[in-house]
């Protein structure tokens, strides 16, 4: 049983961004917490010599060496696995954290109990707010996104159905999911919803992962009081995939895509219809 004697504990995993990594903890260390937290690296295989780099300049840091890329749901769970936080913070390398962002996680979830994950809104490095809260996927979705299908006007309509391009930000909400870049998420609740599905390698784990939560009653929150800067490429969509059927990433997204679909069906849906009802 985990002795659960801090209040959070920060995973980052790594995989050849070791000035990222150094860049994020930095930003960590650089803003005094209220919190107790530790800050566990899980490096996914990258041969960089992150371990001794990190041992040197960050030596109360964790580090756990996985000795393979075994993409972000299984790498990220080894972190959970080792972690004792009440909460945990996944966070990715190149995440920089502002004064108070996550103590302001951290009160939230500690007023919200019936919250299982929350994200911050994040901003880009120019102050334009990314986006980091999403509608779940319909299986037209991914080609939409990915395709010169997306400009034709149904395929519009759905990327702005998706994207929330309804939604101002500018508030906090129940949303379907979050992505995955930062995520603070309640360990008590794992015991029922369970880690991150590693049939994932890399794309739509986050997606999945919030849907089990609203599956098993709770909530999923865009937290806007907490707020980080998303330094991001999304690799994905940086060639599409009619044009780019050799492009790593979009080929992962393309298999995260399928199994996403075969595990959970096409039929459309929100995550009010997947809140459990109580039977007066």
């Amino acid at each position: 049983m985990v002795s659960l004697d801090m209040d959070v504990s920060i995973i980052i995993l790594n995989y050849r961004s070791r000035g990222l990594v150094y860049q994020c903890i930095k930003t960590i260390r650089l803003y005094p917490s209220d919190c107790s937290y530790e800050i566990i690296v899980v490096d996914n295989g990258s041969g960089d010599g992150i371990g001794d780099f990190l041992a040197e300049r960050f030596p109360e840091v964790r580090f756990i060496d996985a000795k393979a890329n075994l993409g972000f749901a299984a790498g990220n769970n080894l972190g959970i696995r080792a972690s004792k936080g009440r909460y945990i913070l996944i966070m990715n390398p190149d995440i920089t954290v502002r004064p108070g962002s996550i103590d302001a996680l951290v009160r939230f979830m500690d007023k919200h109990p019936d919250v299982g994950v929350a994200g911050p809104k994040l901003l880009r490095p120019n102050g334009k707010v990314d986006e980091s809260c999403y509608r779940f996927h319909r299986w037209l979705t991914p080609i939409f996104r990915r395709t010169p299908l997306g400009r034709l006007q149904s395929g519009r309509t759905e990327n702005d159905r998706y994207v929330m391009a309804d939604f101002d930000r500018l508030e906090s909400r129940n949303v379907d999911w979050l992505l995955g870049a930062v995520l603070i998420v309640r360990r008590s609740a794992l015991d029922k919803v369970g880690l991150l599905d590693e049939g994932y390698f890399m794309y739509f784990e986050d997606t999945d992962w919030c849907r089990r939560f609203w599956q098993d009653g709770y909530q999923v929150v865009y937290f806007v009081d907490s707020i980080m800067v998303h330094c991001h490429e999304r690799l994905s969509a940086q060639v599409l995939w009619l044009f780019g059927p050799f492009n790593l990433a979009a080929r992962r997204h393309i298999r995260s895509a399928i199994y996403y679909f075969r595990k959970w069906g096409i039929k459309p849906i929100t995550h009010e219809e997947l809140t459990p009802k109580v039977n007066n």
